[in-house]
C-alpha cells in the first residue's frame, strides 16, 4: 500500500544522511521532497503541513547524539511522526458490556459485510461466543451474503428478511445475544453510495437503541482523501469510537490512513489485509510507520509464523534438515510452510534491513511467487519414489516431469541441482554443530 510513499520518503532521508550534519537547507530540500511524496499520496493537506512542521522543529533543535550519523537521527524523528500520524499507541476494542455491541457503518462498497465476518472470526479465535446480524434492509443480498460468511466462519447470523425497519431488527438481534449469553453483537449496517440524511438518521437510531460499545467506521483504502472527508461527516453527524481500513494490501497510495487520524480524531483500530477471511488484524501505527521507513516489522512476522505453521511440524523440519534426511517431500513441505506466511513480497518487507526499496527491488527476480508455484508443480509431478530419492531421477523421468508440471527439463535440472547444494549446506553446518558442541558451544540455526 505505501510502496511509492515508501520509496520517496527513504530516498530523501537517504539523500539528507550524505551529508556531515543536518543543516537548514539540507533538511529544507528533504523535506519538500517528503512533503510532495505525502501529497501525492493523497494525504490531507493539513495533516501534511503539521508532519513537515514537526519535523523540521525537532530535527532543527535535536542534539548531535555522539555515533549516531544525521540519517539516523532523522529517521527516528520521521518514525515517531509517523507514528504520531498514524494514531499514536495501537487503539483496541474496548468490549465492557455483556453482550457487547460493535457497530459498523460506512458507505456502500467499503467492505462493512466483509468486516463484519472477519472481525467475528477474529473475535472467535479470542473465545468468545459471537453473533452477527444484518440491518440492511435495502439489499437482501448484503443479508444473505453475510450469512454465507457466517457459515463459512462456524458464526451464527440473526436474520429477520421480510422486516422492513432496520432499527427492530438491531434490536430483536440484541434481545437474541441478551438471551442466549452472547459475548459480543456485530450489527453489520446499510450503506450508500454517498452521505445522504436517511443514512445517518438510520445509523443514529440503532445507536440509540442498542448503546454499541465501539461504533467503527469502515472506509475503503483505494478511494482516497473523499473517504476521509466522508469518515468526519459521519463521525460528526454519528459519533464513531475507531476505524477500519480495507484493501490495505491493495497499491492505495496510504494517503487514508495517514490522514483519518488527523481530520477525526479517530484512531484505526483494525485493518483488512486481503481477501480471505483471517487476512484481518489489528492496525499497529508503530510497525506500519517501521514499514514505510525500510525498518521491517519482526513482531508482525513471528506473529505470522505462529498462526500459520505448526511448531512441532517446524521443528521436525529443521531436524531432517540438520540429519541429512531430508527429501524433496520435505522440501515440498517447506515451500507450502513458507507459502502460508502470504506473498513473499511481504514477508520480505517484514525483515528488518530487507525492507527498503532499494533492496526489494534488487530481489525482484528471486522473491517471485510463481517460481515458488512452479517448483513446488514439478516436485508435484514425480513419484512418491521419486520425492523420496531423488538420485533415481534420469534424463527419460526428467522429461516426464517436465511435461506433467508444464515446465522444461532445465527447470527440472535446476531445481535438483540446488536441492543438491542445499543438502550438502546442511551436512557442513550440521559439521560445525557437532564441533560447537563438543567445546561447550551452540551454533544458531536460523531456519524456522
Amino acid at each position: 500500500m505505501f510502496d511509492a510513499l515508501a520509496e520517496r520518503v527513504q530516498s530523501a532521508i537517504e539523500k539528507i544522511g550524505r551529508k556531515g550534519r543536518i543543516d537548514q537547507e539540507t533538511l529544507n530540500k528533504g523535506l519538500r521532497e517528503i512533503k510532495l511524496a505525502l501529497l501525492e499520496a493523497d494525504v490531507n493537506y493539513k495533516v501534511v503541513s503539521k508532519f513537515i512542521n514537526d519535523i523540521k522543529e525537532k530535527a532543527l533543535g535535536a542534539e548531535v547524539v555522539k555515533g549516531v550519523n544525521p540519517a539516523q537521527q532523522l529517521v527516528k524523528i520521521v518514525y515517531d511522526e509517523l507514528v504520531e500520524a498514524l494514531g499514536g499507541e495501537g487503539a483496541k476494542l474496548e468490549l465492557k458490556s455483556k453482550p457487547a455491541v460493535i457497530l459498523l457503518i460506512g458507505l456502500q462498497g467499503s467492505g462493512k459485510t466483509t468486516t463484519a465476518a472477519k472481525l467475528a472470526n477474529y473475535l472467535k479465535k479470542q473465545g468468545k461466543k459471537v453473533l452477527l446480524t444484518s440491518a440492511d434492509v435495502y439489499r437482501p443480498a448484503a443479508m444473505l451474503q453475510l450469512k454465507k460468511l457466517g457459515d463459512k466462519i462456524g458464526v451464527p447470523v440473526f436474520l429477520e428478511e421480510d422486516e422492513k425497519d432496520a432499527v427492530k431488527i438491531a434490536k430483536d438481534a440484541l434481545k437474541k445475544a441478551k438471551e442466549e449469553n452472547y459475548d459480543v453483537l456485530i450489527i453489520d449496517t446499510a450503506g450508500r453510495l454517498h452521505i445522504d440524511e436517511e443514512l445517518l438518521e438510520e445509523a443514529k437510531r440503532i445507536k440509540e437503541e442498542t448503546n454499541p460499545d465501539e461504533v467503527l467506521f469502515v472506509i475503503d483504502a483505494m478511494t482516497g482523501q473523499e473517504s476521509v472527508n466522508i469518515a468526519k461527516a459521519f463521525n460528526e453527524a454519528v459519533g464513531m469510537t475507531g476505524i477500519v481500513l480495507t484493501k490495505m494490501d491493495s497499491d492505495a497510495r496510504g494517503g487514508v490512513a495517514l490522514s483519518v487520524k488527523g481530520v477525526t480524531g479517530k484512531p484505526i483500530k483494525f485493518a483488512g489485509v486481503g481477501e480471505k477471511i483471517e487476512d484481518f488484524q489489528p492496525f499497529y501505527p508503530d510497525r506500519v510507520a517501521s514499514r514505510i521507513l525500510g525498518m521491517g516489522d519482526i513482531v508482525s512476522l513471528v506473529e505470522k509464523a505462529q498462526e500459520v505453521i505448526d511448531e512441532k511440524e517446524a521443528l521436525s523440519m529443521q531436524e531432517k534438515l540438520l540429519s541429512g534426511e531430508f527429501t524433496l517431500e520435505d522440501f515440498r513441505k517447506q515451500l507450502q510452510m513458507i507459502q502460508r506466511l502470504g506473498p513473499l513480497q511481504q514477508v520480505i518487507r517484514m525483515i528488518p534491513g530487507l525492507g527498503s526499496q532499494k533492496i526489494l527491488k534488487q530481489l525482484e527476480e528471486v522473491i517471485d511467487d510463481k517460481k515458488l508455484k512452479r517448483i513446488e508443480a514439478i516436485i508435484n509431478s514425480m513419484t512418491p519414489e521419486e520425492r523420496r530419492n531423488h538420485a533415481i531421477i534420469n534424463a527419460s523421468r526428467k522429461r516426464r516431469i517436465a511435461r506433467g508440471s508444464g515446465t522444461s527439463v532445465k527447470e527440472v535440472d535446476a531445481l535438483l541441482k540446488q536441492f543438491v547444494q542445499m543438502k550438502m549446506a546442511m551436512k557442513q553446518m550440521r559439521k560445525m554443530q557437532k564441533k560447537l558442541a563438543k567445546k561447550g558451544g551452540r551454533f544458531p540455526f536460523p531456519f524456522m
